[in-house]
């Protein structure tokens, strides 16, 4: 994987907890038992990892990253996957995880967003 830092990096996200999903085969990253992370692979079995995303920026990054593309099995609408052996900057993937934790975040009740922020 050309990302190695990427399991630590969500899991120091405050609150965050890991789970693999057998029948996802896939490793998920979950705040208050929500995921906003999930890796695992494609079809052809290329390391991926989906994040929620604002759609417009989601739109954005598929034009400029030929190595992001439509959630894999999820809503194409919100979510989307990073090929983890392509060429999206680290700094990009960074700033994905970082925004899919914030939505998963500001989408809980506010006594709930008190405890992680």
């Amino acid at each position: 994987m050309k990302y190695p830092w990427l399991d630590a990096y969500c899991l120091a996200k405050k609150g965050c907890e890991k789970d693999y999903k057998e029948e996802w085969e896939a490793w998920r990253y979950m705040l208050a038992g929500k995921m906003f992370a999930m890796r695992g692979e494609d079809k052809d079995g290329n390391p991926i990892i989906t994040l929620k995303i604002e759609p417009s920026y989601g739109v954005e990054l598929r034009k400029e990253y030929k190595d992001i593309v439509p959630g894999y099995y999820m809503n194409k609408l919100h979510w989307n996957s990073v090929r983890l052996d392509g060429d999206v900057p680290d700094g990009t993937l960074r700033e994905m995880i970082d925004e899919s934790y914030q939505i998963l975040l500001h989408s809980l009740p506010k006594k709930l967003q008190k405890e992680y922020l």
